[in-house]
């Protein structure tokens, strides 16, 4: 395949393959891919000839169960020679010299494209569980650099989204979606929250995973649809603040030798990691042996995406210098922690549960994070600069950066002054 740049955009430049000429009769094609990064263009190129390949395969075969692949295939067709597709009643009502632009093409190019430029096919039905699938088809760009765990956790939300929204109110198809089926969506939430116990932002979470695979399918395969996706969140609860461990508890109940005995290895070194880190445990978990660099002359851990893991965001690329506690843990794990580099969801949980049947949390408040919580606070009353503090958690700086914070030597030396 051949991918190249025009006005800083990529396209796919291919051949038509022979079989297929007889339904497009220019003897190569070039397809936008919509985007400027190379990275995101070679995740798009596969999946968008397949798709080129099975509207042709539709359109040649014009077989009425495909009818979904044949309308792509004529939106693909009509793309190429320079229209949007459109269906015939809209063509019909087109100004007379668009109309006739359209008309000139066909008679140019030959019969076969008729169907594609003067929009012969009606959007075919779609229903609510096809959606999922074709959402997960023209999205490559959304879990481009992710692993294979990150792409699981990306996906579960959405397919669960979907799942909760055909029990309820069945597998319909997309064209006879309406406000009373949202409604209805919206109502069990209201009463799971009454009923279980639930929060708002769970129901919130839903609604923003279903809206936004509606929408995307919709404008992407443009299927013209107006869907009643909008007023569905709940007004959501303030949520509980979440409190940090104090020192003493972090020193004379997390510390100790035995105080973690029970937990497995790797998940006990994280946590004590974590301590004068401030580190997402995912963060920790996916690090590689080239991350953790103890043999440098301020011993430190790089956190970075790595080819096939994502980070949160661009700010939590950042080095961390490792001092107490968290030296001695990660001197027992050189080489990282192999057992959760790909399951890094099972990570909190498994610590969450052991601290909470260990009765290890200082207050009902308290989760695993709590103590990247505990981490800011004590840099906050030793002084250290804010600059560094946001560096050091990977939050945003909320203006232009500049410098190094101070550079490792000197961050190590701030974290000096609060490690445990």
């Amino acid at each position: 395949m051949s991918l190249l740049i025009r006005n800083n955009v990529y396209y796919l430049r291919r051949h038509v393959p022979t079989q297929y000429q007889s339904i497009e009769r220019r003897k190569e094609v070039w397809i936008s891919l919509k985007t400027d990064s190379l990275k995101e263009a070679q995740a798009k190129e596969p999946i968008v000839w397949e798709k080129m390949i099975r509207g042709w395969e539709a359109l040649l075969q014009g077989n009425s169960a495909d009818a979904y692949e044949r309308f792509a295939g004529a939106k693909s067709l009509a793309n190429n020679h320079g229209f949007d597709y459109l269906p015939a009643k809209q063509v019909a009502e087109l100004p007379i010299f668009d109309l006739l632009k359209r008309i000139d093409v066909v008679k140019r190019g030959g019969d076969h494209l008729a169907p594609a430029i003067l929009g012969a096919y009606e959007a075919p039905s779609l229903t609510i569980s096809g959606a999922l699938e074709e959402y997960l088809k023209i999205t490559p760009d959304l879990i481009l650099g992710k692993s294979e765990d990150q792409k699981r956790k990306w996906a579960n939300p959405r397919k669960k989204a979907i799942s909760n929204f055909i029990d309820v109110v069945g597998d319909i198809e997309l064209s006879k979606l309406n406000r009373t089926h949202m409604m209805q969506f919206r109502d069990w939430w209201a009463g799971r929250i009454q009923t279980e116990n639930m929060t708002p932002n769970s129901a919130n979470k839903d609604f923003v995973h279903l809206v936004g695979i509606l929408k995307k399918v919709n404008d992407l395969q443009g299927l013209g649809l107006d869907l009643p996706i909008n007023g569905l969140k709940l007004k959501e609860r303030p949520k509980a603040e979440r409190l940090p461990f104090s020192d003493e508890w972090i020193k004379n109940r997390l510390m100790p030798e035995d105080a973690l005995r029970g937990l497995n290895a790797e998940a006990r070194a994280i946590f004590l990691g974590m301590i004068n880190t401030g580190y997402r445990p995912s963060e920790a978990a996916g690090l590689t042996p080239e991350r953790i660099r103890l043999n440098h002359e301020t011993p430190h851990i790089l956190i970075a995406p790595e080819p096939g893991r994502q980070l949160k965001n661009n700010t939590s690329r950042r080095v961390i210098p490792l001092v107490g506690i968290s030296l001695k843990a990660f001197s027992d794990f050189p080489n990282g922690f192999p057992h959760y580099r790909e399951r890094t969801s099972s990570l909190s949980g498994t610590l969450n549960k052991f601290l909470r049947e260990n009765n290890l949390f200082e207050s009902d408040n308290q989760v695993v994070y709590s103590l990247r919580h505990s981490f800011e606070d004590r840099m906050i009353r030793a002084g250290i600069d804010e600059r560094v503090r946001r560096e050091l958690m990977g939050h945003s700086l909320g203006r232009q950066k500049y410098g190094q914070a101070g550079g490792l030597e000197f961050i190590a030396s701030e974290l000096s002054k609060i490690a445990l």
